[in-house]
């Protein structure tokens, strides 16, 4: 039995970050970069007024005050978008609103608050600095700098620092197209009449957002009832189609666990078999040609734990991410955490406005409602123990 750093070494030395093309950035958020993006213009791209007020001589007004004002004759005014024409002379402002480019022989801005007009004169009623009020050119962001890396996902915030760069389109990885498929007999379509043994089928629901949250394209599969033609005639018609086939349910021993088989039957490979991880211990993984498998365990949390952990990384891989896995966080315990078993048990934990974390309840693997109510896994090791108190790392839930 494989830990769990073990199986996501071996899955992710099948994945290839796939073939890279260039998108609007309008369309590019939580998208992987493929290569460096960098800016194509300083930023700001001249030097111009932090605030509405007057252009000055700093000289001009060093000594200004409201007993002591400083008369300036007005030249002229300009706007955000508007250029002004002759240089400034000593004695002379320029009426300046926010954003409009600094005149020649201007050296500071004094805020229209501390001003008062009089016709085509300004009494100026506090001294400024040189260079006060002024945003610089390339402050910033210089020409040519990174505003992202190669394999970095993103965000709105670094789209509009591109806008601003004058970058139009960005170059990133193909989303990686998965598979989803359950099998069992006891599963119905939400919405469907329930009959004697029946549920809900849930697993694919959960795991298409989880995996489209990543980047993927998902197609979710019909369900399969427990039958090895079935499954082996499924498989040979779809692996070829998808970057990677997620399956949940009958890759355990029992009698009606055909997913391996008929994986096998259908050409594929199986590299492991069984994580060293609770939940999600019968979690196999293997490729048929280019398409990479993942059988996923039945019950609902196990499926989506092994998914947070095995399944999300090769997402995140194969777009080329150079940070793969879910995002962490240290938290102080609320209460005690004790791990009886031989397992590294991820339970499921809430992280409280306090900043404290607890687990959300009974950590049984088919308990649905403890996995909604969590923020994020605690990785407890084996017959391990976290007192109350203690300083530990959260895996964040997506």
């Amino acid at each position: 039995m494989l830990s769990v750093e073990q199986t996501l070494e071996q899955i992710l030395r099948r994945v290839n970050p796939l073939e890279a093309a260039d998108i609007p950035i309008m369309e590019a958020s939580g998208r992987i970069a493929a290569e460096s993006v960098l800016a194509r213009c300083d930023l700001p791209p001249f030097d111009n007024s932090a605030m509405d007020g007057y252009a000055v001589h700093s000289t001009d007004v060093r000594n200004a005050s409201a007993t002591q004002p400083v008369l300036l004759r007005i030249a002229g005014r300009t706007a955000a978008g508007q250029v002004a024409g002759a240089t400034l002379k000593p004695g002379e402002c320029l009426r300046i609103f926010t954003g409009a480019p600094m005149p020649q022989g201007a050296d500071a801005v004094v805020m229209q608050e501390d001003t008062e007009t009089d016709g085509d004169w300004v009494r100026v009623l506090d001294g400024v600095r040189p260079w006060e009020n002024i945003r610089f050119r390339g402050e910033d962001l210089k020409i040519g700098a990174e505003v992202a890396r190669a394999g970095q996902r993103l965000t709105p915030q670094q789209l509009g620092l591109m806008a601003a760069a004058g970058v139009e389109t960005v170059s990133v990885r193909r989303k990686p197209r998965l598979a989803l498929l359950s099998t069992g007999n006891e599963l119905v379509h939400a919405g469907q009449h329930l009959g004697p043994g029946q549920i809900y089928e849930s697993n694919r629901v959960a795991l298409a957002a989880l995996l489209q949250g990543a980047g993927a394209e998902t197609t979710l599969l019909p369900m399969v009832r427990d039958r090895l033609e079935d499954l082996t005639a499924l498989f040979a018609e779809i692996l070829p189609q998808f970057d990677g086939l997620v399956s949940t349910g009958g890759v355990s021993v029992g009698e009606l666990d055909f997913v391996k088989e008929a994986f096998q039957s259908a050409g594929g490979q199986l590299e492991s078999w069984r994580v060293a991880m609770k939940p999600g211990k019968p979690f196999a993984f293997g490729h048929a040609g280019r398409t990479l498998f993942f059988g996923l365990p039945g019950n609902p949390v196990s499926a989506f734990v092994t998914a947070s952990l095995l399944v999300l990384p090769s997402v995140q891989r194969w777009q080329g991410a150079t940070h793969l896995g879910l995002r962490r966080v240290s938290a102080q315990l609320k209460e005690r955490i004790v791990n009886k078993g031989d397992r590294r048990h991820y339970v499921r934990v809430a992280l409280g406005a306090d900043g404290q974390v607890r687990p959300t309840g009974p950590q049984a693997s088919h308990l649905l409602v403890t996995l909604a109510q969590a923020d994020g896994l605690l990785d407890v090791p084996p017959h391990g123990t976290f007192e109350a108190g203690a300083w530990t790392e959260v895996l964040l839930l997506p």
